[in-house]
């Protein structure tokens, strides 16, 4: 009986011992690091996205609102960035329209575009992002 109780010790100190934990304890701390880290990746490459995209809108609208440039000129101008800058899938829902910004005449160019949640995969038509530029006029045409 007693060897049956030297071996239950033996073994029950096995098990309390922590030897051979640092690998198991690594791969859970490592995967738990990876997410986190490609997580975060990942918000930063949705900011970039949407950051493009404004920049996209509002450099279609500055285009737009120049002197003897057209809607179409605009929205081709954003959607250039945005094929230059990202993937032609962002530049497929660009329009443009002329409205008043804060009372002043502008050219507002709206961008439809997925909202990227894996590379540039993601949620098609999440994102709506809006650029206004003023419409400049001649003097000439401003009072006749």
């Amino acid at each position: 009986m007693r060897s049956t109780e030297s071996a239950a010790t033996r073994m029950l100190a096995r098990w309390r011992s922590e030897r051979g934990s640092a690998p198991a304890e690594w791969a859970l701390v490592a995967s738990l690091l990876t997410l986190v880290f490609l997580t975060v990746l990942q918000l930063g490459f949705a900011m970039y996205v949407r950051t493009v995209a404004t920049d996209a809108a509002a450099e279609g609208a500055r285009y737009a609102g120049l002197v003897g440039a057209d809607l179409a000129a605009g929205e081709a101008r954003a959607r250039d960035v945005l094929e230059r800058s990202l993937a032609p899938e962002y530049a497929e829902q660009v329009s443009a329209h002329y409205t008043d910004y804060l009372g002043v005449p502008a050219v507002e160019v709206v961008v439809v575009a997925p909202l990227p949640l894996v590379g540039l995969l993601g949620l098609p038509d999440a994102m709506e992002v809006k650029g206004h530029a003023p419409r400049e006029e001649l003097l000439a045409q401003a009072q006749g």
